[in-house]
């Protein structure tokens, strides 16, 4: 992401506040870019449909995106935020770890 910076000997996310370690090889970065999984442990693909299994409160606004919200035609990333996708409410990086597959 755009937003990332180092601290120490971490990545910081300035949108999320995620961190993860500057030292990770490639070969582990590479294996993870390859599939992502939703919350119940399914393989995400370009296209597919989720559904929120969380709220989400989106930082530095006041909109919060409900749980239960069905999300279409999503597509894959790189990075800790794997999914790129449109909502009623705007466009938005999000985590697998907070969708199911629909």
């Amino acid at each position: 992401m755009e937003n990332t910076y180092p601290d120490g000997e971490n990545y910081v996310c300035a949108d999320c506040g995620y961190e993860w370690p500057i030292s990770a090889t490639a070969d582990t970065d590479a294996a993870e870019e390859s599939v992502v999984r939703d919350a119940n442990g399914n393989v995400l693909n370009d296209g597919d449909s989720v559904v929120l299994i969380k709220d989400l409160k989106v930082k530095g606004s006041s909109i919060t995106l409900k749980m239960g919200t069905k999300v279409k035609s999503i597509r894959l990333a790189s990075g800790d935020h794997e999914v790129d996708c449109k909502t009623d409410a705007g466009s938005f990086m999000l985590k697998a770890c907070f969708l199911r597959k629909a």
